[in-house]
């Protein structure tokens, strides 16, 4: 029988319930811990971070500051910043990862399959055709090949390279 060790997800899989703390709120507001909290970008309105629990190498979230749930909520510029973040973020995920393709969505609400359901966040993953293993199908494991702090040094290095304009 073969082992797949993965200590870093024992967090993840023994917590219940809700976070004491909304953990995209904590992430917006704490400027001076951003490899922690895998925040890679900031912008006025919104943050990009990495997914703790990755499906991909490269996954990663835009997160408004606003801690609403729906996109009807949002303020227009928070809105706006959000979906040009995602072009930006699909520009980096391109450069430094190669995929063959993205997915980019938001899950609303918990029947829709957000894990945080009270913060919108819009996922961004990059895609390789065969990327879906026998691990995934059988196993609902999943293995990636790079350690988030790779992950982050990497994505920092492109948004520092290359920020979102702002708008006057």
């Amino acid at each position: 029988m073969d082992y797949l060790w993965t200590p870093w997800r024992y967090r993840y899989v023994t917590q219940s319930g809700e976070p004491k703390e909304c953990i995209f709120c904590g992430a917006a507001a704490d400027t001076a811990h951003d490899r922690e909290r895998l925040v890679v970008y900031r912008s006025r309105y919104n943050v990009v971070m990495l997914n703790r629990y990755p499906y991909t190498s490269g996954h990663v979230m835009i997160v408004p500051h606003a801690h609403v749930a729906t996109l009807q909520s949002l303020e227009d510029d928070t809105l706006y910043e959000l979906v040009r973040l995602a072009r930006l973020t699909e520009k980096h995920l391109r450069a430094v990862y190669h995929p063959d393709g993205l997915n980019l969505g938001l899950n609303l609400g918990r029947s829709a399959g957000a894990g945080i359901a009270n913060h919108i966040h819009l996922h961004a993953l990059p895609r390789w055709t065969g990327d879906t293993s026998f691990m995934s199908t059988i196993a609902e494991t999943r293995v990636l090949p790079e350690d988030l702090e790779v992950t982050w040094d990497r994505l920092r290095r492109a948004y520092e390279e290359e920020p979102l304009e702002q708008r006057a």
